[in-house]
């Protein structure tokens, strides 16, 4: 029998017609280029104004001939224009294309061409980049520069429009048409660290649900009272669904434009806005606690962050906390549009001993309702949520992906309706979750694995240690043993204390005997991707003469 229910399609419009009717009042405050200084940004508005000039953007793509289902590409930071867009594109029911202007040139190409994007609407910071790559555009039509007149680049781009000039003889009231929820809303890349970026294609469905679920109580928890900051980029899968949660839920979004590693601008902004909730990688949090712990500022009113993208050290949460700010690890991936899991404390953990809430502090969290997890084994034989079994982690559910975009199911992650992250897991049976490792970084030596990542936030414990990665090199007894790479704080004093020795030593008690390294290399920096993650399969190439030398 059939439920006599509305069938009320779940689209990104859906948010939008909310959001302008409910939570019209809530602010939006955002740095641009066109903002002379971050104490007095350009653009401070509401979410009523954000969607009146998101309906003259409806009327602007509609003249600019944009058809439904077509890929409208985006090279910007996080500000209000970025903002419209994600929802102008999308709510037209064409196809809201975020591009990470860090990658590679030549991958920033294929993806355009891959994607055959029709526009790309561009921040002013990013043309030269668009200016070399134009010529081996062939679908891009034309480009419209986020910016002012007054900010307007001199540039030699073919079809160069204006933003403000492309919204202003606009009406402001469009009449959006009626999407099927399962039409494709958004667009992004993999960072392909291994062979050619691969896109993952968002239904509006997909991003409604996602939306829906990160803001419960026991996920993020936004509500119109939260001012929420995302510091993780917005090219990059959704902002971690920072700005459709504040859409949906009301709350106040602060922008920090391109200066998302800047700790002092960020300090900035979290009090002249009083931001309670902020999400981004490690290295955004780093930048952060130098600054506070260099100029003796404050940030009272900031209570909660996310920290995803890469495994958050000890020492790293541990001077968040000394702040007042409570640190929540999450795990997802571009395929999970983010977020498949989110860390809150169990309940009773303060009456837990202090090796049990260690333990804890080292977990990603558990699964969000809507995503459904399990190990394998390398013979895909399911394994046991005990906390010590380690496996391949799969996942599914309605918005995690099915296929890569135009791949037509020829990738071998997507198994009898799971996905293969290509994550090294562990799962306690209370559901937590813990990554040990990359399936390509995983380290065998004598047969049994060593977790990298724990290494790394053993080491990450040493004072003098700003940033520690872990790799395998060849062994001609165990085949392969951990080599820890280890980046000096800039305070960090010559001598014994900061020695490779005492790096090392410092690892004893802490992880498996078996499991320390027996050689520290310090280097000035570490690879990272676009993203910010450390990129072992670079620093393995950079480490090779040294494996080849300790044999």
């Amino acid at each position: 029998m059939r439920a006599q229910m509305m069938d009320f399609p779940l689209t990104v419009t859906s948010i939008m017609r909310h959001a302008r009717k409910v939570h019209g009042r809530a602010t939006v405050a955002s740095v641009t280029l066109d903002s002379a200084r971050v104490e007095s940004p350009a653009q401070e508005y509401t979410w009523g104004d954000a969607f009146r000039r998101v309906d003259q953007l409806g009327n602007a793509l509609q003249r600019l001939g944009v058809e439904l289902g077509e890929r409208i590409a985006t090279l910007a930071w996080n500000d209000h224009r970025h903002v419209e867009l994600y929802f102008g594109i999308a709510c037209l029911g064409a196809v809201c294309h975020t591009i990470n202007p860090r990658l590679f040139p030549e991958q920033v190409a294929y993806i355009i061409n891959h994607a055959e994007d029709q526009w790309l609407f561009v921040d002013p910071l990013i043309v030269p980049l668009v200016e070399k790559l134009q010529p081996t555009l062939p679908s891009v039509k034309g480009y419209v520069l986020l910016c002012d007149r007054a900010n307007m680049p001199e540039t030699g781009l073919p079809n160069a429009l204006c933003y403000e000039e492309l919204l202003a003889p606009e009406p402001e009231a469009f009449d959006w048409p009626e999407l099927d929820e399962n039409s494709a809303a958004g667009l992004c890349y993999t960072s392909g660290t291994t062979g050619d970026p691969k896109g993952v294609l968002y239904s509006h469905r997909s991003t409604v649900l996602h939306t829906m679920m990160i803001a419960l109580p026991d996920v993020m928890g936004v509500s119109s009272r939260s001012v929420l900051m995302p510091l993780v980029p917005m090219f990059h899968v959704n902002a971690w669904g920072a700005v459709h949660v504040a859409a949906m839920t009301g709350a106040n979004l602060v922008l920090p434009g391109p200066k998302m590693l800047d700790g002092e601008v960020i300090s900035a902004l979290i009090n002249r806005y009083q931001v309670d909730y902020s999400l981004g990688v490690p290295t955004i949090w780093l930048a952060l606690v130098e600054y506070l712990q260099s100029s003796g500022e404050t940030v009272p009113s900031l209570q909660q962050v996310v920290v995803g993208g890469a495994a958050c050290p000890e020492s790293l949460k541990q001077a968040l906390e000394g702040y007042g700010v409570s640190v929540h690890p999450g795990w997802g991936m571009t395929e999970t549009s983010p977020l498949g899991a989110y860390y809150v404390p169990p309940v009773g953990l303060a009456e837990m001993s202090a090796e049990q809430q260690a333990q804890y502090r080292t977990k990603a969290g558990r699964a969000v309702f809507g995503v459904e997890m399990k190990i394998e084994d390398p013979q895909g034989n399911e394994l046991p949520w005990d906390g010590d079994s380690a496996g391949e982690l799969k996942v599914r559910g309605p918005w995690v992906a099915g296929d890569y975009y135009k791949l037509h199911g020829t990738d071998d992650h997507f198994d009898n309706g799971w996905f293969a992250t290509g994550d090294v897991a562990t799962i306690d049976s209370d559901g937590y979750m813990a990554i040990t490792d990359r399936v390509k970084d995983v380290i065998k030596s004598g047969g049994e694995w060593i977790s990298s990542i724990d290494v790394e936030n053993a080491a990450m414990g040493h004072p003098a240690v700003a940033e520690a990665a872990v790799i395998g090199i060849p062994d001609p007894k165990w085949t392969e043993r951990p080599l820890l790479v280890v980046v000096l704080r800039p305070d960090a004093e010559a001598g014994a204390g900061s020695s490779a020795e005492s790096i090392l030593e410092s690892l004893q008690g802490k992880i498996a005997d078996w499991w320390v390294p027996e050689h520290c290399v310090f280097v000035d920096q570490l690879p990272h991707t676009a993203t910010g993650k450390v990129s072992k399969k670079t620093l393995r190439e950079q480490m090779s003469g040294y494996a080849l030398e300790k044999q």
